[in-house]
This record gives C-alpha cells, structure tokens and sequence, in this order.
C-alpha cells in the first residue's frame, strides 16, 4: 500500500511526503517546532486515472477541507499548531468580552474554541460549527466539561445552514473556510442572518496569490480575489470594517473584519 507522512522538513513548512521521497506542501509556511514525521496510511484517493503525486494532492485538499479518520485527526493537530496565531488574531479582531454568546465557524482542530472559551469566561457561551464529524469527535472529548457545563455546543453544520435563531450571535470567527464553499453568497447570508445587530465577524483568508502557489489548491479549493469577497460579503448585507494582516512576510494572512452593514 503507498503510504504518506507528514511532518516538518525544516523550521518553516509541514509537507505531505509519499513513498517515494517527493513532497508536497501541506498549508502555508508558519513556524513550527519539532521534526518528528507522523506516518499516514494511503490518503484514501484512488482514481486509477490519476497519476500518484496528482492522487496525493487531491487527497491533501479533501483532507483540508473536511478531515476524516486518523488522517484527519493528525490533520487537525498540525492545523492548530500552524493556524494558533491568525487564529488568537481573529480573536482580538472581534472584540470579544465575558459573558457573551460567540461561535467559531468551521473550527477544524479546535484551537479557536479554547480561545473564545477563554474570552467569553464562566458566564459566556460558545458554539462551534464544523461539517467534520472527526473535527466534531476530537472537541467533544478535549472539551468535555466545557460542553457538560454547557458552556460549549459543538454542532455538524455548514455555514450556509447553521442552527441557531436570528441575532444570537455577539460575535463570530471563521478562518480558512471560505475556500471549500461554492455559494459564498448563501454562506455570509447566513452569518448576517445570526449576527446581532452590532455583532462582528471576523473571516481569516490567506493571500490569493500564495495559494494558487500551493500545488494542492488547483483541487477542490476555491481561490477568490480581496475584492470579490468584500463585494459578496456587502451583498449579504456585512459591511467590511478593517482588513488586518496577520501573516508572516513570506506567506500574507489576512483578516476581514465586517459588521451588518449601516451598523456602526
């Protein structure tokens, strides 16, 4: 069977390697400590169609986008090592204060919901949406007395359908979300619709231009200009605040910070 690692091929890069040596990028370049590789079984991809390294990538990007099994476990710890900082900053972007009702939308490994857990204290609540059951699995049992105290709600939802009434929301997150979204229009609809009227929402975005470098993203991910993104976020009724970077030199991160629109 082809088998996959990941791990760290210096102080910079997470890269999916294949059996045969060749690697492949995984996520942006972050700082990351530790070089130990995590061997992987085949990545589940298999089009007799499609040549090996074409298989791996296609694979990458499902795995990205929704992570499943074991794969996606490893998938998401690396994730929250990569992604704490946008994330911590997506956080402050908010404004969040104790006590109030905040979600974080599509939160992968989870490292968000212990940051808004913390913001929002003993007498706040948090909700956290993912589409990854093994996402979902993972923040259940690492957040168990967070969830029994009823402090935290885990729910299997899509940011275009997410179960909770209008205007309930003080403030949200959502970060590397948007490139596995096909009606990105429908998706901050639904934001819109769950934010309270002086809620805030804070998208992380990485630079168009760096991902159309990444090898894997010409699989599955929708890459989408600053300009095409504010105009569906405007459409949906989100007026674009502030635009934050919070990425490294080397590989752009951005914040787009937005509030219903006519709400100062």
């Amino acid at each position: 069977m082809e088998s996959f690692e990941i791990g760290s091929r210096g102080p910079a890069e997470d890269w999916f390697r294949d059996s045969s040596g060749k690697s492949f990028p995984m996520s942006h370049p972050g700082e990351l400590s530790g070089s130990s590789l995590m061997r992987l079984p085949g990545l589940g991809c298999c089009n007799r169609g499609m040549h090996v390294g074409e298989q791996v990538l296609v694979s990458i990007s499902r795995q990205l986008g929704r992570p499943a099994g074991i794969r996606g476990r490893i998938v998401g710890r690396v994730l929250n090592r990569r992604n704490r900082e946008p994330i911590a900053a997506a956080v402050e972007a908010a404004g969040i204060r104790a006590g109030q009702v905040v979600a974080d939308v599509g939160f992968g490994g989870g490292v968000g919901l212990g940051l808004l857990l913390d913001r929002v204290g003993q007498s706040g609540m948090v909700h956290g949406f993912e589409i990854s059951t093994t996402m979902i699995d993972g923040a259940q049992r690492r957040f168990r007395r967070e969830v029994q105290t009823r402090r935290l709600s885990l729910t299997a939802a899509p940011m275009e359908a997410l179960p909770v009434p209008d205007a309930s929301i003080d403030a949200l997150i959502s970060t590397n979300t948007i490139y596995f979204i096909d009606d990105v229009f429908a998706a901050f609809s639904e934001l819109n619709r769950i934010l309270a009227g002086n809620g805030c929402a804070v998208l992380g975005i990485a630079d168009p231009d760096a991902l159309r470098a990444m090898p894997f993203t010409q699989y599955g991910f929708h890459v989408r200009e600053f300009d095409a993104i504010v105009d569906e976020l405007q459409r949906a009724g989100l007026h674009v605040e502030e635009r934050i970077r919070a990425g490294s030199v080397d590989f752009p991160y951005w914040l787009l910070v937005a509030r219903k629109s006519g709400v100062r």
